[in-house]
C-alpha cells in the first residue's frame, strides 16, 4: 500500500480529538504518543511483513529492528514488544518460528526493552513483526510536525535497501554487499533517536515504506514547510545503483513515485537518483531537522550521519531535489 493509498482509506474514517492524545494520525507520524502525567507519555505502534532476508534470525533482526524504530522515531525509549505471527505451519518446521522470535528478542534485549506475549496465526505466508510501546517525556517529541525554516536536514542511513532485497532475492546481489545491507538494517536507531533529543532537535521520522522522499513528504506536510533534498549528498547502499541498473526494482518504489509526482520538484535529477529517492526501506534510517547550530554536534554523535539538505519556508511543492 502506497502512501496515497493510506490517506484514501483513513479519509472516510471519523477524527477524535482529547487533549491527551499528544499525536494521532493526522500527521502520519511513526506512532502514536498518549498522555498519562505531565511527565511521562506512552508511544504505540505496530509493524510487520513478509521476510526480506533468507535466514530466519536475520529476519527476527530485522522486523523487531523497524518495529522499534517507530518508537525511537518519536524521541521515545521502548518498554515491551508483542510479537506478531503468520505462519505456514504445513510449509515450515516450527524451528524456522523459533529462530524468528529468538533473533526478534534480541534485538528487542539489546534496545532494553521485554518481549511479554503476542500472537500467531496460521497462514499461507509467513509474516512477523511487532507491536511496541514505548515511553516518552512529553516536552521532548520527535514528530513530523516540528520542522522549521532554517534546519538542516541529516540522514543517519544509507538509502537503497529495497533494491538490494529484491537483488538478493533475484540471485543477483555479492554477497558483500548483502551482508551490509543485512548489517544496516539490524541496526537501532536509538543512539540516533537520544542525540537528536540531546540536541534540542523537534521533529524527526524513520524512513521506511515510502522511501525517503514520501517520508519527508510527511515531514513537509504536517510543518507546513518545503524539504530541499541534494540528491548527491543521500548516502546510498553499496551494490544498489548496480542492483537497479541489473532492474532490480519493486511495484513499491513505483507507487511511491506516482504519490510523489505533484509533491516534487525534481529538477535535472536522473532517474536513477529518483528510483532510489523513492526506493521503499526496511528498517532504514531516520530523517532528523536539526537546528542549523547544531549539525556538527549531532553528526559527531551518529556514526554514518550525513547532512543532505535543509527546510525552507513552504513553496509550490512539498520537496525540492537538486
Amino acid at each position: 500500500m502506497g502512501p496515497g493509498d493510506l490517506s484514501a482509506v483513513l479519509a472516510p474514517l471519523a477524527s477524535e480529538s482529547d487533549e491527551r492524545l499528544l499525536v494521532g494520525r493526522e500527521t502520519f507520524d511513526d506512532a502514536g504518543v498518549y498522555l498519562i502525567a505531565d511527565d511521562f507519555a506512552l508511544v504505540q505502534t505496530v509493524d510487520f511483513f513478509a521476510p526480506i532476508v533468507d535466514d530466519p534470525f536475520d529476519f527476527g533482526q530485522v522486523a523487531a529492528a523497524n518495529a522499534l524504530s517507530d518508537v525511537y522515531a518519536m524521541g521515545g525509549q521502548p518498554l515491551t514488544a508483542l510479537s506478531i505471527v503468520a505462519f505456514p505451519s504445513a510449509d515450515l518446521p516450527l524451528a524456522v518460528l523459533t529462530e524468528i522470535l529468538r533473533g526478534g528478542q534480541e534485538k528487542v534485549h539489546e534496545a532494553g526493552a521485554f518481549v511479554v506475549g503476542g500472537h500467531t496465526v496460521i497462514d499461507t505466508e509467513l509474516k512477523y513483526g511487532l507491536a511496541v510501546t514505548g515511553r516518552a517525556h512529553p516536552q521532548f517529541l520527535l514528530t513530523n510536525a516540528g520542522a522549521k525554516p532554517g534546519d538542516r536536514l541529516v540522514l543517519t542511513k544509507p538509502v537503497g535497501n529495497g533494491i538490494l532485497a529484491t537483488a538478493l532475492k533475484r540471485g543477483i546481489l555479492s554477497a558483500a554487499d548483502g551482508v551490509v545491507m543485512i548489517d544496516m538494517m539490524k541496526r537501532l536507531n536509538g543512539n540516533a533517536s537520544r542525540a537528536a533529543l540531546a540536541c534540542g532537535v523537534k521533529c524527526a521520522t524513520d524512513v521506511t515504506g515510502f522511501g525517503l522522499l514520501g517520508h519527508a513528504s510527511h515531514i513537509a506536510r504536517a510543518s507546513g514547510v518545503t524539504l530541499v533534498i541534494h540528491a548527491a549528498s543521500v548516502p546510498v547502499l553499496a551494490g544498489a545503483r548496480d542492483a537497479l541498473a541489473a532492474g532490480a526494482t519493486t511495484d513499491g518504489l513505483k507507487r511511491n513515485a506516482e504519490y510523489l509526482t505533484d509533491l516534487v520538484s525534481w529538477g535535472s535529477t536522473s532517474g536513477e537518483d529518483r528510483a532510489l529517492l523513492c526506493d521503499p526501506q526496511t528498517s532504514g534510517g531516520l530523517l532528523v531537522a536539526v537546528p542549523p547550530g547544531r549539525v556538527a554536534n549531532y553528526v559527531s554523535r551518529v556514526e554514518g550521519a550525513t547532512e543532505i539538505g535543509e527546510v525552507v519556508e513552504r513553496g509550490p511543492v512539498a520537496i525540492v531535489v537538486d
